[in-house]
């Protein structure tokens, strides 16, 4: 087997069972495998460290499957791996399985199947491949998920921006089975939405926001509220659903508003409650602060601004940008509830952030609540990373 040999003292990460292996690590190469195959990382006095799928394209030379030497990766190993997850999805939500369920099967590294995302929406499986090797291994894999679940059909959606850094082009469409409609009906906290699978954002639906989502509905009870980057109105219905006096609902897609307004109409819900507005984010708040609007209840949840560490300082300008301008256009006692998605933004910095945002608004604000994702997007203990969405609950003095 090929294998990559680690340079001196570099073995601590993955001694500690952290499934990356960076570029700036590797020593050398010996062997030539081909983009995604399995390969040894050995230490720099050759003790075996784990086994890994190669990716010479990107910074993440190596994802691992396995630190156990004699565990062979394949199908076996990935039936495995995918049995757990799904098992443990149907231990946290007992209902997953009805014609209208939406949950994340598979998370990634986390499931400790690198690059695999797997959402379930009703009958449909929408999987996205973002790492070499789990493109390597794909078919398997498809026909696993279809094994394990008894399900028929599974959509792509691998066109995540990541995949370029794994010298992967972006691909889109039917990987098993037929897709009914690019349309599909689901249920989430006793509301209907309708998520477009085939141009939808990421897989369709944020399903990481599932528990969020439901805690802003009970927030929302007689407050006006501004729900900015709405996408199909997750935010905004809960809100109107919680008895918000009134909501206004922005995004910079007219695609998305018209979702949003299809499922208002799903759910009969009051028309007179939700106003939508296309436009960008910054811009309209702006616009507001320059009107002397202001609002009970802000929801930012913004796109990701930092995938890697590396835009981390550009992407702290923007949040702070709109959350200074929400400070300043909440009414006093009222609520920001504010989230980053960015992986290169953690925990401790994105308070900061938002700290630095409340003083150079002039605002006194107090956390009042720390937010994560949702339980079927877990957190590995050996990977941190896997904890991606932050989000606070401020009240404005």
């Amino acid at each position: 087997m090929p294998t990559i040999l680690l340079k001196p003292g570099r073995e601590k990460s993955l001694l500690r069972r952290h499934p990356w292996v960076f570029s700036g690590a590797v020593a050398r190469m010996a062997g030539n495998p081909t983009l995604g195959a399995t390969i040894d990382v050995l230490a720099a006095d050759g003790q075996f460290l784990a086994r890994a799928a190669y990716s010479p394209n990107s910074q993440i030379r190596a994802r691992v499957w396995t630190f156990n030497e004699h565990e062979s990766v394949g199908a076996e190993l990935f039936k495995h791996r995918i049995e757990s997850a799904i098992s443990t999805r149907k231990a946290l939500f007992p209902d997953s399985e009805t014609t209208s369920s939406a949950l994340r099967l598979i998370h990634a590294e986390s499931d400790g199947l690198p690059g695999l995302i797997v959402d379930r929406f009703a009958d449909v499986l929408v999987l996205q491949s973002l790492s070499a090797g789990m493109e390597f291994w794909k078919e398997i894999i498809a026909d696993l998920l279809l094994e394990t679940t008894g399900l028929l059909t599974i959509y792509e959606r691998s066109d995540a921006d990541v995949r370029t850094l794994e010298g992967l082009p972006p691909i889109v469409g039917i990987l098993r089975g037929t897709l009914p409609a690019s349309r599909i009906q689901i249920i989430e906290n006793e509301l209907n939405f309708s998520v477009e699978l085939e141009t939808g954002h990421k897989t369709g639906f944020y399903l990481d926001q599932r528990l969020n989502r439901r805690l802003v509905r009970d927030l929302a009870k007689g407050r006006s509220v501004l729900d900015c980057f709405c996408y199909s109105g997750g935010f905004a219905l809960n809100a109107i659903v919680g008895g918000a006096e009134s909501v206004l609902a922005v995004d910079a897609s007219s695609e998305a508003l018209e979702l949003c307004k299809e499922n208002m109409f799903l759910n009969h819900l009051p028309a007179d409650r939700l106003t939508t507005l296309q436009g960008d984010v910054f811009l309209l708040l702006r616009k507001f602060r320059d009107e002397s609007r202001s609002f009970d209840l802000i929801i930012l949840d913004p796109p990701k601004f930092a995938p890697t560490a590396a835009q981390a300082d550009k992407a702290a300008r923007g949040y702070k940008d709109i959350n200074l301008l929400a400070f300043k256009l909440l009414r006093p006692g009222g609520l920001l509830v504010t989230f980053s998605c960015s992986g290169g933004i953690d925990a401790a910095l994105f308070q900061k952030i938002i700290a630095s945002a409340a003083l150079d608004a002039g605002a006194e604000a107090q956390i009042v609540g720390h937010l994560s994702q949702s339980p079927d997007h877990p957190v590995a203990l050996n990977f941190p990373e896997s904890a991606y969405l932050k989000g606070l609950i401020c009240r404005k003095g």
